[in-house]
């Protein structure tokens, strides 16, 4: 299969060494050096596109796919707000388009034990989450999507919770997540529910990059001649 990396930091240069070893073939790269590459001619080389690149670029970028009608996946977060625009031409544009706030493995499991530990916790009100994630210097945007992504999966399942906070105590209808960025740490999630005599708490931590990229690899693989809106849920049989 033919790849277009759009994106070669350090987790571009691990989809690489990941899909190589795969016996795929990476035929484009795109960085901030040389972005005027990114022509529909250019993609059209490729089967699929990976995008780990930054917030401010990627919608720019799963529109040129779509341009040059391969499909996209997408692991770059800060950028949301567009997403509704994206599946909508997903719908009505025949696109192909594979998203996660997270394509670890792990982290996917953990989004299940997530849900099913606050429809418990629900019950339960003597008990107050909290969030904390914790990343790398370099990750450009908080709180993480993969704490978004928590973060909606306890409010869906605890009836009083109505929306998250960045870096501010949770409260009755708050989910409060604590962002902290520091040294190079791949991804660390912690859920905890304390109550005046003793607290739980669930975490995910990753010791590299490596699962993130070979998610990634594994959904351009599932995404070769595909449209639609297609997530982990399609990749994984967990949910």
């Amino acid at each position: 299969m033919n790849i277009a990396l759009l994106g070669y930091g350090k987790m571009g240069k691990e989809i690489e060494k990941i899909a190589l070893s795969r016996n795929n073939n990476i035929v484009l790269v795109i960085d901030i050096d040389n972005q005027h590459e990114l022509t529909a001619e250019n993609l059209k080389k490729a089967d699929v596109a990976i995008d780990f690149s930054v917030p401010s670029s990627a919608y720019n970028n799963i529109l040129k796919c779509f341009e040059a009608n391969i499909p996209i996946v997408c692991g770059t977060t800060g950028w949301l707000e567009k997403m509704d625009e994206v599946k909508s031409k997903c719908l009505t544009e025949n696109k192909g388009f594979f998203y996660a706030s997270n394509y670890s493995l792990g982290v996917n499991i953990f989004f299940k034990i997530n849900k099913y530990l606050a429809g418990i916790m629900d019950k339960f009100p003597g008990y107050q989450v909290e969030m904390e994630e914790v990343h790398h210097i370099h990750k450009l945007d908080a709180p993480s999507g993969t704490a978004i992504t928590l973060a909606e999966g306890i409010i869906e399942n605890m009836g009083q919770k109505t929306n998250w906070a960045l870096n501010q105590p949770s409260d009755e209808y708050t989910v409060g997540i604590k962002a902290i960025r520091e040294g190079e740490v791949p991804g660390i999630h912690r859920i905890k529910y304390n109550s005046s005599v003793d607290f739980i708490q669930i975490e995910h931590s990753a010791y590299s990059r490596q699962g993130f990229a070979l998610g990634a690899v594994l959904a351009a693989e599932y995404m070769k001649e595909k449209t639609g809106f297609r997530s982990m849920d399609d990749l994984l049989d967990i949910f």
